[in-house]
């Protein structure tokens, strides 16, 4: 496969996996398609490989936790007139092994070699740990 680069965002306000998903899906019916979305004052200068296969990794409560498949990169206009980007992305998410992650601003780029693995499909389901369990099993490189 051609070379792809992936996204770290913060899910301001998410508790969890779970939340986001509900998030997401009450925000569905303002979004063309139905298709979730991130909009960002900067428009990535990496999006073509963005769109060769990057997913937006999420960070929940100092972890990562999920991800989600990038679709397309949208121009949109807020009410001040200025361009922005939307970050159109596969309403799938798909719950990732957790990574501790610092607060950041904004979006950073993640190279796949520093992407933690998707979860297997059996333990996706399974009740997530808390927090602060999680994030110390990573730290030790136990998750």
């Amino acid at each position: 496969m051609d070379k792809h680069i992936n996204l770290v965002k913060l899910s301001v306000g998410s508790d969890g996996v779970d939340s986001l998903i509900d998030w997401q899906a009450l925000q569905a019916p303002r979004w063309e398609g139905g298709l979730p979305r991130h909009v960002t004052r900067m428009w990535p200068k990496r999006d073509a490989e963005l769109l060769n296969g990057g997913s937006i990794y999420w960070v929940i409560k100092g972890l990562i936790q999920c991800r989600q498949r990038i679709l397309r990169l949208d121009e949109v206009y807020g009410e001040d007139d200025i361009r922005r980007c939307a970050i159109v992305l596969d309403p799938t998410v798909h719950r990732t092994q957790s990574a501790p992650r610092r607060p950041f601003q904004g979006w950073r780029y993640l190279k796949p070699e520093d992407t933690p693995a998707d979860l297997p499909e059996g333990r996706a389901q399974e009740e997530p740990l808390p927090a602060d369990l999680s994030r110390a099993l990573a730290e030790i490189g136990v998750l």
